[in-house]
């Protein structure tokens, strides 16, 4: 299973070394803390689950660099800054 970590592939499907070392830390950071693992594997090694999950293409990194699952929706930027105080018409 580890052996997918020496090869281009999986670094080539998420976008590149530094995008893979995000996922694979941010994804164990959410399995460590009670998230269930969406691959089922006979192994309690967090880093094989996460190479497979990445390897199914069970998840990704969306545009705010969190972890996604797919067949869900990313939040827009317009729905990331919705929240972000009064518009300048406010102000005025």
């Amino acid at each position: 299973m580890l052996e997918a970590l020496k090869e281009e592939a999986i670094v080539n499907k998420v976008g590149g070394r530094f995008k893979l070392s995000t996922i694979i830390q941010k994804r164990m950071i959410a399995l460590n803390r009670g998230a269930r693992p969406l691959v089922d594997l006979p192994t309690k090694n967090m880093m094989e689950v996460v190479v497979q999950e990445i390897l199914e293409d069970k998840i990704y990194l969306d545009r705010t660099g969190n972890v996604a699952l797919r067949g869900e929706v990313a939040p827009s930027v317009e729905d990331l800054f919705d929240d972000a105080g009064p518009s300048l018409d406010d102000l005025g």
